[in-house]
């Protein structure tokens, strides 16, 4: 079986560096005339896959605004997951799940295991229980060929005071999030399936992002205000496994799927400049 890391890195080399969610929050959904409804997230979900899922390595669905419809949303979310990976997506499904022991475990078995109709390749989670209460998930991950991206340095204000307060050792809680997560993709070539999310409009912020072998998750390019020539100040030496991510930018060119594909790669084209 594939890892992950493997898979992502040749979808990367086939397809492009590029990351783009579906998020059909309410007042996107109004901009593209459809309805704030089951009916509007149908339409929405179906032409993002429509557009992008048979040329972009990476689509993100947002889990939280498929839940917000309640079984219906789900069954639409399974329906997304399943259809941008028929057309060759790989799909990272954005639940930022994190807790502790059998409930981490379900969390796992729910996203990360081909028995379920949620299972997705990759997951993000949130480390915050400590890194180590996350080991299902890196288990049910290894076990089916499956990715894990951690939440470890984000852009919003309120995200410092956690992340960049100083821990054991002198060192960053979030510095600490990226070495733990690093010593998981040791040995792994071409990328461990460990990755990390770490915000695009953060600046230079002194961490050391040099050690980890595995995707670097960058989201805020675009209406988030980060543009790809920030992604070097941000990642330094390690813009090789940085998987750059758009949301709003690309998806306000709906409901035109031409639209879509023109935004995704205009994007894309400025993604590949940047990161050489």
């Amino acid at each position: 079986m594939e890892t992950f890391g493997k898979r992502l890195a040749e979808a990367m080399d086939k397809r492009g560096r590029l990351c783009v969610g579906i998020d059909p929050h309410a007042a996107l959904l109004t901009r593209w005339g459809l309805t704030d409804d089951i009916a509007g997230l149908e339409r929405f979900a179906r032409t993002v896959v429509e557009a992008l899922a048979d040329r972009v390595a990476v689509l993100k669905p947002q889990s939280a605004f498929f839940e917000r419809f309640g079984s219906r949303g789900i069954g639409i979310l399974e329906s997304t997951i399943r259809q941008s990976q028929e057309a060759g997506a790989l799909v990272l499904l954005d639940v930022k799940r994190g807790d502790i022991g059998s409930t981490m475990a379900a969390y796992a078995d729910a996203y990360l295991n081909p028995a379920s109709p949620l299972c997705a390749d990759a997951i993000t989670v949130s480390p915050y229980l400590g890194v180590g209460s996350l080991q299902p998930a890196f288990d049910v991950a290894a076990r089916h060929g499956g990715g894990v991206f951690v939440v470890a340095l984000t852009s919003n204000p309120e995200g410092r005071s956690v992340q960049h307060a100083v821990a054991t050792g002198k060192k960053t809680v979030g510095q600490t999030v990226i070495d733990e997560v690093s010593l998981l993709n040791k040995g792994f070539e071409p990328l461990g399936s460990a990755g990390l999310v770490i915000g695009a409009t953060i600046g230079d912020t002194g961490h050391d992002l040099s050690r980890v072998n595995g995707p670097l998750l960058a989201p805020g390019l675009g209406a988030q205000g980060a543009t790809p020539s920030d992604l070097r100040s941000v990642f330094g030496e390690s813009l090789r496994n940085v998987l750059p991510s758009y949301s709003r930018e690309v998806l306000a060119a709906g409901p035109s799927v031409a639209g879509l594909r023109a935004a995704a790669d205009r994007v894309a084209d400025e993604c590949r400049s940047a990161l050489g």
